[in-house]
């Protein structure tokens, strides 16, 4: 029976949510086909708009004051992480942000991720879907269970939520991994939206929807496949 906690991808792969993890976590889960892979300028000045509204909206308050932060930190505190020393990927953009420093600009498709997780504040892991290998589950990691992050060291992943393929960890809701993530050929893109249990499935539902659009915007990509990940309540 379908418990809300595995989909099935159009390729034939697995995505789910394993028991260890069922109670603490929901996920979106999106496909997206043909990107064109390059720098584009409206990323950039459209994020530079959201950021200055945020600056206006959020001025003086710490990031645990700012209401759309406490989700993501709440999944943090669930897996025993300190979110004020593991920052969400989501709040260390926001940090930047109200700090006045823009964001970095790396290409169109990781630009357009930020842009997406600095609209709705949830952390976001983005994938070279033909790097990644073979099913996927969320849970938590175990000892020893580690992989090398995109520009930074070892992202190290004991009682801490991660990603897994049949090569082991890629991914979690800080950094993700060197190993799958996008470069100047990716085509094909995972995306998994991260938050917790409670997070309604609507809600969820509708930030994948706000992804895909900025996708197709910005880099040319169609939805081929959308789920969530929740346990379900009956």
């Amino acid at each position: 029976m379908n418990d809300g906690l595995t989909v099935t991808l159009p390729d034939g792969r697995s995505v789910g949510i394993a028991a260890d993890a069922a109670d603490r976590l929901c996920c979106g889960i999106l496909v997206l086909e043909g990107a064109q892979v390059r720098d584009n300028p409206e990323v950039a000045a459209e994020t530079n708009a959201l950021g200055a509204d945020l600056a206006k909206v959020f001025a003086g308050r710490q990031p645990s004051e700012i209401p759309g932060l406490k989700e993501a930190r709440d999944l943090y505190k669930s897996f025993g992480m300190d979110p004020s020393r593991h920052r969400p990927s989501s709040e260390a953009l926001l940090r930047r942000v109200l700090k006045g420093q823009a964001l970095y600009r790396i290409s169109n498709v990781v630009d357009t991720c930020n842009l997406a997780s600095l609209s709705f504040l949830l952390p976001v892991g983005m994938y070279d879907l033909e790097r990644v290998s073979g099913d996927v589950v969320l849970r938590a990691g175990v000892s020893g269970e580690q992989y090398a992050g995109i520009r930074k060291g070892e992202v190290h992943l004991e009682g801490r939520l991660g990603l897994f393929d049949q090569l082991g960890p890629f991914g979690s809701p800080t950094s993700d991994s060197a190993r799958t993530s996008t470069t100047r050929t990716t085509r094909n893109i995972l995306a998994v939206l991260m938050a917790t249990a409670a997070f309604p499935a609507e809600k969820m539902d509708g930030n994948l929807s706000l992804f895909s659009h900025r996708f197709a915007q910005f880099c040319n990509t169609h939805e081929v496949f959308r789920g969530v990940l929740k346990r379900s309540s009956e």
